[in-house]
């Protein structure tokens, strides 16, 4: 892959592993949300570079952290996440040492462009000096990532050759030779070999060692040639040269001799036509770029080649490296690979249509001719581009492995399309389980706010749900005064938007004092606390949301009137029986005569009023509540009962009960209620905190509303032991917070009675 080429989602995919591997998927999704930009890339999708650009610039800034550190520490990563990726091996094998293996990035890139088209990679040109550092020219279309050059750079000489390095920028003016590229930076690279103690012992394998091994090795090798050479000097038996090769290879096991220099023929053993056949794409010009000769098969497609003396700048312009056509400028690059166009005027008239034939190939300087040997080949990715341009595979050299690249790039590009197929069918499942994820979420919020969670996780698994019975619980009922009357004198929308206003409110105030909203039907509104979790502090819990109600009904206008309505309010305690009704639509309910009794509570009660009946009296009797006697009245169904009205909490703000945060003019009160917490506290009491989730976002109030933000109310809730069935009877015990037990008694009559009972007993 071109390095920090930002065209393809492989670099994009690339700087999200750094960020999520060093700083974490939190930091990841803040950058993601201020670049606003996709969570995933494709690979092989083509994204402008501006994502890239932002992606680095606000890292910077919300990291604070210098560009140029971002940028190294990026190539560094880079360069592990191109390992990763499959591109081991074939960086391994671009060279034996630091300057070999940057020689040869621009032909890596240049083989990688076959099957990236879109590919627009940098350029490095390198530059060896006599005190062993090198001059490193980097080249590229995208201005201020200079710095990820060192990043690469050094964890490739750390890694594969055990090197560290150190470069600087050194300030160079732009090349007049060079062409198209916006950004020239030059570096000075100086090498320091690592040694570590392994590698510096008899069994070392680094470069270094290597070389001085080999360089002993080649220094005993060649004393023993020279005592073999004596010793066949003084023999009077001859051997003849080959013979002496041969004992020479033998010597050095196999490996030739530094010093080993090519034997050349006195003359050329191959004609003109033979060579212009064999090697059919190749041109030789001199230094004013006039052709000196030419092979067939490139004749055949620039048909103005077969006339020589032509200059080649008429009929090809240099697309790699980008530099001005002039002799003095090829040779500066030699060692890049470069790549050729024809040019579309100088072409037949019925030939310009076609695509234009690219060639790539190297650059031979022959100095005693003075002219400059292009070796080239035609530069086509697929059979396509091959039918497009009218060729076949017999214009190519069966030597030239151009063949071979031209089939298998057909099927490493059909490869690719398929893996990008499966990316992308990867990326649409991926998107379609988040909305399915964020659906099952909405789903289970309108779940959970129809069943308790316990109940709606059994149905949802297909487990039966057991009808439950609980000894002791509280249940509230309330409803609208005069409801029937408003309905009657106003539109429908606007008695929808009355209750949807009130049950906002009412709902909100459930999470406060964590208790269950059974049902609504109509104006009638239903809670319970101790159900479906028991807790001690159930009739407290109601209480306090009874008292929270008859505030929040004052913030709902009459649509008749345009006051706040009034609502009475019935609470008592008793047990219940708990369990799921019906298959379609399964409900919660709640069964029993404390139902019933709770019910004529509120039927009987007046406006604006919390209405108790005896058993929630005693239950909040001891309580920090002030409640009134009613005295008795006669209750539909049940005879008289002696009822009282509950008035305030004693020591609850308003806040609290609201759930409101906590200003500071119930600063004393707050004080009050620390103190009562320290003194629990000493008591060695737990404290249990019943903090609940919010509310489905569907069942907020509105944001005109300007509802405050929901603070739980804290409660102190006693353990409760293993209740006792007696016949006709049961029993339920409860210590309180000075470690006293109080039994309470119910009897076939409905009568209740309070025991104290030392724990001892």
């Amino acid at each position: 892959m071109g390095l920090h080429d930002s065209r393809y989602g492989f670099i994009n995919t690339c700087l999200k592993s750094l960020v999520v591997e060093k700083y974490g998927e939190e930091t990841w999704e803040k950058l993601r949300i201020q670049t606003a930009v996709q969570d995933t890339f494709l690979t092989f999708e083509v994204y402008k570079d501006e994502i890239t650009m932002q992606l680095i610039d606000k890292a910077c800034k919300m990291l604070d952290v210098p560009p140029d550190m971002v940028l190294k520490q990026f190539g560094e990563f880079f360069f592990e996440f191109c390992k990763r990726s499959g591109y081991d091996h074939m960086l391994r094998t671009l060279g034996g040492n630091l300057y070999e293996f940057i020689e040869n990035l621009d032909a890596l890139h240049s083989y990688l462009s076959l099957s990236y088209q879109e590919m627009n990679a940098p350029s490095f040109r390198v530059e060896k000096n006599e005190d062993g550092s090198m001059h490193l020219h980097y080249y590229s279309d995208r201005r201020g990532l200079c710095h990820i050059v060192p990043g690469i750079i050094g964890a490739a000489a750390l890694d594969f050759f055990n090197t560290e390095i150190s470069m600087e920028i050194v300030n160079q003016t732009e090349e007049e030779e060079r062409t198209g590229k916006k950004e020239h930076i030059v570096f000075l690279v100086t090498q320091k070999p690592v040694f570590s103690y392994k590698k510096r012992n008899k069994f070392s394998s680094s470069p270094q060692y290597i070389a001085d091994s080999g360089r002993r090795i080649e220094k005993q090798l060649n004393k023993e040639i020279r005592d073999r050479t004596s010793l066949v000097s003084v023999c009077p038996a001859k051997k003849n040269h080959w013979e002496t090769i041969r004992g020479i290879i033998t010597l050095g096991r196999g490996k030739l001799l530094r010093g080993f220099d090519p034997a050349y023929p006195t003359t050329l053993w191959i004609d003109t036509k033979t060579f212009c056949n064999g090697l059919p794409f190749h041109v030789v010009f001199d230094e004013e770029l006039r052709i000196k000769q030419a092979g067939v098969s490139i004749q055949k497609i620039v048909p103005g080649l077969q006339t020589m003396g032509i200059r080649l700048d008429h009929y090809f312009s240099i697309v790699h490296p980008e530099v001005t056509f002039t002799i003095s400028s090829v040779q500066k690059f030699i060692n890049s690979q470069f790549v050729f166009r024809t040019r579309r005027e100088m072409m037949p008239e019925s030939w310009k249509q076609r695509p234009m034939l690219e060639l790539r190939g190297q650059m031979i300087w022959m100095e005693s001719l003075q002219c400059m040997l292009y070796l080239c080949s035609p530069l086509l990715r697929t059979l396509h581009e091959l039918e497009e341009r009218q060729m076949h595979i017999a214009d190519i050299a069966p030597h030239d492995v151009t063949r071979d690249l031209i089939l298998l790039n057909q099927q490493r590009l059909a490869e690719m399309e398929l893996s990008n197929q499966l990316e992308r069918k990867k990326e649409e499942l991926r998107i379609l389980s988040k909305h399915l994820e964020e659906e099952k979420k909405k789903t289970e919020a309108l779940l959970y706010a129809m069943l308790p969670k316990h109940v709606a996780n059994q149905l949802k698994e297909g487990k039966r749900v057991e009808a439950g019975e609980f000894k002791e619980c509280t249940i509230l009922f309330s409803d609208v005064v005069t409801f029937t009357n408003i309905c009657t004198q106003c539109e429908p929308i606007q008695i929808v938007l009355m209750l949807n206003s009130m049950y906002l409110r009412f709902d909100r105030l459930t999470t406060v004092h964590d208790v269950y909203k059974v049902e609504t039907i109509g104006d009638a509104y239903m809670v319970v606390g101790g159900v479906p979790v028991p807790v001690s502090t159930h009739a407290e819990r109601v209480a306090n949301f009874a008292l929270g109600i008859i505030i929040a009904a004052k913030e709902v206008k009459n649509p008749v009137s345009g006051k706040p309505i009034q609502i009475r309010v019935g609470i008592h305690t008793g047990p219940v029986l708990a369990g799921v009704v019906g298959e379609k639509m399964p409900r919660y309910c709640l069964f029993g005569d404390t139902v019933n009794i709770a019910s004529r509570m509120e039927s009987h009660g007046v406006p604006s009023k919390i209405h108790l009946s005896p058993t929630a009296y005693y239950c909040l009797k001891d309580k920090s509540f002030e409640m009134t006697e009613r005295g008795e009245i006669e209750v539909k169904g049940k005879g008289k009962m002696h009822t009282y009205f509950l008035i305030r909490n004693r020591t609850a703000t308003e806040n609290e009960i609201m759930g409101n945060p906590i200003k500071e003019s119930d600063s004393d009160k707050v004080e009050l209620a620390q103190q009562r917490t320290n003194y629990f506290h000493s008591l060695l009491i737990p404290i249990k905190l019943n903090v609940c989730s919010h509310l489905p976002s569907a069942m907020q109030p509105n944001s005109d509303q300007d509802q405050p933000p929901t603070i739980a109310m804290k409660y102190v809730d006693s353990p409760t032991e293993t209740q006792v069935s007696y016949t006709g009877r049961s029993q339920e015990r409860i210590m309180d917070f000075t470690g006293i037990f109080f039994v309470t008694e119910y009897s076939n009559s409905g009568v209740r009675k309070h025991l104290r009972l030392d724990p001892a007993n």
